[in-house]
This record gives structure tokens, sequence and C-alpha cells, in this order.
């Protein structure tokens, strides 16, 4: 039995990654007509609240990346027309897609994190603000867009920083490179997943790694030490439940296996929207429990309530 009959799929938007949203969003729709849900597709446009308070769903599964659906916005939105949401909340989808301020939340409870620094575009363009390697990216977006690695062969921080019709924001986060292997591992329903490798084909694990087919190798599980495994296991539960996070979320870490122990691992970030594409990896850790993508779907869907 199910809770709910007719479900909003919400995808698209207008930020940065609109694309992928839809592509999320239409696999979504799909495995739910499949599991025999009355489904709606709904392209967000800024009018989303008449639109929603008109076609009165059961609940919203929230397929939006980036602003306004992973910053709380669109929670806030569905938490006054009360519509049951998947996902996290109003403050804990704010606070993750603030990585500075996620940051400080995540090293508070014992989540290793990169040193950094908050800073303007315009302090970050003037030279180097540490010493390379770094990382340059944008406070609140996400799919590493707009993200550059400064190596030692740069003389001086990317030109890209100077243009007039720069759209990622005007503060940035300087961290320190973390050499290594890249990782990630998710939480569904309060338990953290298996541990992906990912070794991106191309220059990093970019935006066009993610969501390009090959552009990068995912290996599940992870080829690391067991204790390490473990270690990312439980960092990753420890970050969602610091941050607040509803429903699944995936961390993503880089490990310089260089570093003896558990020392070299750094948490980048908390997603609390994770892709859900045919290249993505929520998908694949899951499949990797047992879980299929219609199982996936449908549990997201019947786990929306409000006050997340």
């Amino acid at each position: 039995m199910t809770r709910f009959k007719h479900v909003a799929v919400l995808m698209g938007g207008w930020s940065s990654e609109r694309e992928v949203s839809l592509r999320s969003g239409k696999a979504c729709a799909d495995a739910l007509e499949r599991k025999g849900y009355k489904v709606t597709r709904i392209d967000v446009k800024r009018d989303i609240a008449t639109v929603l308070d008109t076609l009165k769903p059961d609940a919203a599964l929230v397929m939006l990346h980036g602003r306004p659906g992973e910053d709380g916005t669109i929670q806030g939105v569905l938490e006054t027309l009360g519509i049951p949401y998947s996902h996290s909340g109003v403050l804990a989808s704010s606070l993750a897609m603030q990585k500075d301020l996620a940051k400080t939340v995540m090293a508070t409870a014992g989540v290793p994190v990169p040193e950094g620094l908050t800073l303007t575009r315009a302090e970050v363009a003037k030279g180097h603000v540490m010493a390379p390697p770094y990382v340059i990216k944008p406070v609140a977006d996400g799919s590493s867009v707009g993200v550059f690695i400064v190596t030692e062969a740069h003389a001086h921080p990317p030109q890209e920083l100077f243009r007039e019709d720069w759209p990622h924001g005007d503060q940035l986060l300087v961290e320190k490179y973390v050499a290594g292997k890249e990782l990630t591992c998710a939480v569904i329903n309060g338990e953290p997943t298996g541990v992906i490798e990912i070794v991106p084909l191309i220059k990093f694990y970019d935006y066009e790694a993610k969501y390009s087919p090959g552009a990068s190798k995912h290996i599940l599980p992870a080829p690391i030490l067991p204790f390490v495994y473990q270690e990312v296991r439980r960092l990753t539960l420890a970050a969602h439940v610091a941050l607040g996070c509803r429903g699944v979320s995936r961390a993503d870490f880089r490990y310089d296996d260089r570093i003896e122990g558990i020392g070299g691992l750094s948490c980048l970030e908390v997603n609390t929207q994770p892709g859900m594409t045919e290249t993505s990896l929520v998908p694949e850790l899951a499949a990797h429990a047992g879980v299929t993508f219609d199982e996936l779907v449908q549990w997201m869907v019947e786990d929306a309530s409000l006050g997340r």
C-alpha cells in the first residue's frame, strides 16, 4: 500500500544545473509511473507556488539541483502549502548548500574538512591567496560548476574570475587541494551505503565528468583498506546527521592514501539533492545494496513529509 497517489515531480528550474535536473526528474517520473502513481511533471518556474496550490498533489518529489531547489527555497514553499516532500528540509538544505557554513558544522561534529578561506571574487582574482595547489569553488553551487584547480604551474588565479558576466555569485571558497582518490558515499533511510571510487577519464571530476556517459569510471566497492572504507561510511552518516539531513544525501570525499591511517580523508561537501540520472552515483550505490532504481524512487516518495 502507498500513502500517496498523486505525485508532483519538480525538475528543471533556472540554476546552472537545470539540464541534469530535467534528466533526474524524467527518470524518476518514469519510475513512479511504472509503480502505478499518478505523476505530474513540473518544470519549475517562478510561479511554482501558484502551480502547486492549483494542482494540490499528495506529495512532491524534489528533483531540483542548485537554487532554488537545493537551498531551502522550494522546501519553504512546500511547507507553506502543506505538501509533503522528499529529501532534506528548509534548514538542512540551506545549510548544506552554503559550503563554508556546512564545513564549520561538519568540522565541529568531527568530520575532517579541507583548510579553506571564504573570500570575495575580487580578492581571489587579485593573486594567490594561499600557496598552490588550491581549489576555487562557488560558495553555493553544486555539481562542480565554476570550480578551478590552481597548481604551481599557474602564475595567477584563473582569468575567468574577472568576467563581467560571472554567474556563480560573489562569494568564493578557496581550499587547500587534497591529492588522492575521489570517494563518495550516500545515506539512504538513515543508513550509510557502500563507497565508490570515482576515476575521471578527463581533467577532473567536473560537471562534464559527472553527467557524460563514459567520462568517468566508478569502482564499487572502492579499493581502499577496510578500516578506511568503514570510516568513510561513518563520516558520511556523521555529516548527514550534523547538517540535519533527511531522506537521501551523498557525501563526497578526497582521500590522500599516502598518509597513514585515516588522516588523509577530507569531506568536500554533502549533497542534499543527489543526481538521479543514468550516470548518477546514488542509484548505483542503491543497486549495490540490492535496491532497484524504481524501488529507490518509490521509497523517496513514501518517505515524504512536512517539518523535515
